[in-house]
Order: structure tokens, then C-alpha cells, then sequence
């Protein structure tokens, strides 16, 4: 259990951390990727709502710390894209190698749409309805690309991690 949280917990920090340094200089006209969302939804398929959302809760905060965001709203979106993603992951079984990549661009294009949407509710999105939907649709693309590079890391990661031994009572 405690291997299993220090595991995924490197995962989002490192993820966080490439996320404000590397990939925060390379844009793909104007807009940065959005690792930590792909972390989370790649956890929430492999490992269910449950987790998906805590993973989310804790991403979100991590980063609305770092990088001084109002704090709860990236907090709020990632949880429900985590549990949401977990959810899906119900209905959705394909041995295809791009449903990773099709989940990701999916989850990442509602995530981001989400805190859009909740930014501008409280007045933190300022921006036209054009820019919006132009992020929208480019950070989607910038997390599917990015998807063959992290799933198998996070696969093995998730898989290595999982408590080996059951304890049943008789």
C-alpha cells in the first residue's frame, strides 16, 4: 500500500514538475501540454474511479499549489475526470493500442473545457469563446500525442505496484 502511493505520487510530482519546466516551453501554437491530466486519466482506465478521482484530487491541488492557480479548481476538475474516466473504462474494452490515445484526447479536451468554464464562472477566464475552444481542441491533440510515451511507463508502474499477496480469512 505505501509502495503503491509513493509509487504514484513520484508519478504526479514528476509529471507536475516536466509539465511547468519542459513541456512548459514547448507549445504547439500557444498552448502547453497537460501532463497531469493525462496522468489521471491513464490512471483512472487502468485502475478504476476509486482511485482516478484520488489520484485527480491530489494532482489537482499539487497543481494548484505549484503553479498558483485559485486553488479547488484544477483540485475539482481532475477528480471528476479521473472518476469519470474510471466510469468509462466499464463500458469501454478494446485491445487497440489507440484507445489510450482516444481516452486521453477525449478526457483531456472535457477536463480543460471543465476548467474553462468554471474559471469563467468565477471571472478568471477572460479570454474569447474562440481561444477557448482553440485550447480546447490543442491540448486535446498534445495529450493524445503524448500518450504512447507515458501509458506504457504508467501501465508498468500500476501493475508493479499492486499489492501481491491476499489475505483471506476463514
Amino acid at each position: 500500500m505505501i509502495r503503491r502511493v509513493v509509487a504514484i505520487g513520484a508519478v504526479l510530482v514528476t509529471a507536475l514538475l516536466l509539465q511547468s519546466t519542459v513541456f512548459g516551453e514547448l507549445n504547439l501554437l500557444g498552448v502547453r501540454p497537460e501532463l497531469v491530466y493525462a496522468v489521471v486519466i491513464l490512471i483512472a482506465v487502468l485502475e478504476g474511479p476509486s482511485e482516478g478521482a484520488v489520484v485527480g484530487f491530489a494532482g489537482g491541488l499539487l497543481q494548484d499549489f505549484l503553479l498558483n492557480e485559485p486553488k479547488g479548481i484544477t483540485a475539482l476538475t481532475l477528480t471528476l475526470l479521473g472518476y469519470g474516466m474510471g466510469l468509462a473504462r466499464q463500458y469501454v474494452s478494446s485491445p487497440s493500442p489507440l484507445l489510450p490515445m482516444i481516452l486521453v484526447a477525449a478526457g483531456t479536451a472535457g477536463g480543460v473545457a471543465f476548467h474553462s468554464i468554471v474559471s469563467f464562472l468565477i471571472g478568471r477566464f477572460d479570454h474569447p469563446v474562440t481561444y477557448g475552444l482553440r485550447v480546447v481542441a490543442l491540448t486535446a491533440v498534445y495529450g493524445a500525442i503524448l500518450t504512447p510515451l507515458v501509458h506504457p511507463l504508467l501501465r508498468r508502474i500500476a501493475e508493479g505496484s499492486r499489492p501481491r499477496r491476499v489475505v483471506r480469512f476463514s
